[in-house]
């Protein structure tokens, strides 16, 4: 049976002063830490690389900021960003807005607080589950081939760049857990990888890291990433 694995890595900080929820927003770009933390993570995957992993693919999200982290993913690994609409941020009616918990308070908002299950106020979890999924699926065949062209006899590996909801909810999907959450309880930081073993078709393990721990404290609180 073909093994491969897909890792998932949220992009690096974003330069916020304003503290907009920038949803789907162009021309937020990653903040100097977010570079660093860009450069860090690709030298997670050189190293692994280094060490026999075939990674063999690399996709990001549309938005600035994935498109930034993964450039120092290319440039180390020698591969091309395919970009991919299906991993972009979720959609989010306050998108745009900055203090957003006070400006929640106003009462011509609360018709699209009705229902943190679905949620109420922007794309639906298992929406953003069932476009994920698709992109992983999608990465992992291209993976696969590239790695049998070459003779390898190690899994693929392919690396997608997107965003902390997105990739949460595929995360619970995966391990087969609700997808209504606490965003507190998000287990997805800045440049972290959610990495996905597959067996054929079949997510065998859900494993985590963070490449960039030691630059974490550093990080602002950015909404909207």
């Amino acid at each position: 049976m073909q093994r491969s694995t897909v890792h998932l890595v949220r992009h690096g900080e974003v330069h916020n002063p304003d503290r907009v929820l920038y949803g789907r927003l162009p021309e937020f770009h990653l903040s100097e830490l977010g570079r660093q933390m860009a450069i860090q993570m690709a030298r997670h995957f050189q190293q692994r690389r280094d060490e026999g992993a075939d990674i063999v693919h690399l996709v990001a999200s549309p938005l600035d900021r994935a498109q930034e982290t993964a450039q120092p993913l290319a440039d180390a690994l020698g591969l091309t960003i395919s970009t991919d609409e299906r991993i972009i941020e979720a959609e989010n009616r306050f998108e745009g807005m900055s203090g957003i918990k006070s400006r929640l308070r106003e009462p011509r908002h609360w018709p699209f607080l009705v229902n943190p299950f679905r949620p109420s106020w922007g794309e639906p979890y298992s929406r953003q589950v069932e476009r994920m999924m698709a992109g992983v699926h999608d990465a992992r065949r291209l993976a696969l081939g590239l790695s049998s062209a070459k003779g390898s006899d190690r899994p693929a590996e392919a690396i997608l760049v997107s965003h902390q909801l997105p990739i949460w909810v595929t995360r619970l999907a995966a391990e087969h857990r609700r997808l209504w959450h606490d965003p507190r309880e998000r287990e997805c930081t800045l440049t972290s990888v959610t990495s996905l073993d597959f067996d054929g078709d079949t997510i065998r393990r859900v494993r985590y890291a963070e490449p960039c721990a030691d630059l974490l404290p550093e990080a602002a609180n950015v909404p909207g990433a």
